[in-house]
């Protein structure tokens, strides 16, 4: 067993929590996650509304009786999103873990701290990771250049970052970006963390609500299929590297300034929600990380978490205690 400062936190067995992801983060995928031991995410905005969200929470409840909590993506959108509203769906309906991403989470800190809830807050930097800590969070997520969705704009990986970050703040740490194995759990601890976020590797469980092409996809693509999209418009996302994905990188490399208007047809959030949940890999755009190189199989949350654990104590205990001489 794993003891570290992030399992003491949440209350957790093992050391590993469930990235939010958009469509992704449900009920049976959440449940299933701390079932096995970790922390498990229901995605907020995965939900079209909040009185949904509140829903959501109870519907996970009767399918753990573990710790889940919530993420909470605060980005800005064409649509305005009541941000406010789904905070305090979470909070009416019991939930003590909210991980935060996006923006800087100060002004929901008075409401959650009242509520005694438990803070996480995902950042792609050591400069917003100390801000972070500045304004109470009790733990943070640092989000290398490999992972899926929105690495920042600084393109600095794990290796680096994490014990730049270890440097920097004093509270909890989960690793996050180019995870899913033991050997990446034993070297985010050496690296100084305690703890790793998973997002895609999840994405390749029994139990992720998605189509079976995409996860059949994971099991089959390299370290090499995933691609950088809205570069020219400094808010960089990794993709799975799919046709739709070439178009949009194409489109950018073009001479001139690139309008989020010439991109928008390509990478609309529908397509993308129906390429997980139709299977239509070339339908839309989907976020998948480089840690898809190290996918090889479809097990379920249990099995992954085991094994997760089982190969990183072999290697803390045993593999690295060999070659000390």
């Amino acid at each position: 067993m794993l003891k570290t400062p992030i399992t003491e936190l949440l209350n957790i067995e093992h050391p590993i929590v469930q990235g939010g992801m958009q469509w992704v983060g449900r009920a049976e995928l959440a449940s299933a996650v701390s079932n096995a031991g970790g922390l498990g995410l229901l995605t907020a905005l995965t939900q079209p509304t909040p009185e949904d969200l509140y829903k959501e929470i109870n519907r996970c409840r009767e399918m753990t009786d573990k710790p889940f909590g919530i993420n909470l993506t605060i980005l800005p959108t064409i649509k305005p999103v009541p941000y406010d509203e789904y905070a305090q769906a979470a909070i009416s309906a019991g939930i003590k873990v909210i991980e935060t991403a996006g923006r800087n989470p100060e002004k929901f800190m008075p409401m959650f701290k009242s509520s005694d809830i438990t803070i996480i807050h995902k950042c792609t930097s050591v400069r917003h990771a100390i801000k972070a800590e500045q304004v109470g969070v009790d733990a943070i997520s640092i989000d290398g250049f490999e992972c899926a969705g929105h690495p920042g704009e600084d393109d600095i990986p794990g290796l680096i970052l994490i014990p730049a970050a270890r440097k920097a703040v004093n509270i909890p740490m989960l690793a996050s970006g180019g995870f899913g194995t033991g050997s990446g759990l034993a070297a985010a601890i050496a690296l100084g963390a305690d703890g790793i976020n998973m997002g895609t590797r999840f994405l390749a469980t029994k139990e992720a609500p998605v189509h079976q092409n995409v996860k059949d996809r994971l099991v089959e693509a390299s370290e090499m299929d995933t691609a950088l999209i809205f570069r020219t418009l400094n808010n960089t996302a990794r993709i799975y590297n799919n046709s739709v994905a070439k178009k949009v990188v194409d489109i950018e490399s073009l001479p001139g300034e690139t309008d989020f208007s010439d991109l928008a047809d390509h990478v609309a959030g529908v397509k993308g929600r129906e390429v997980l949940e139709k299977g239509d890999l070339e339908h839309g755009v989907w976020t998948a990380g480089m840690i898809a190189g190290l996918i090889d199989d479809i097990p379920d949350c249990k099995t992954l978490l085991v094994r997760i654990i089982a190969e990183a104590e072999e290697i803390i205990t045993r593999q690295l205690a060999s070659v000390v001489a």
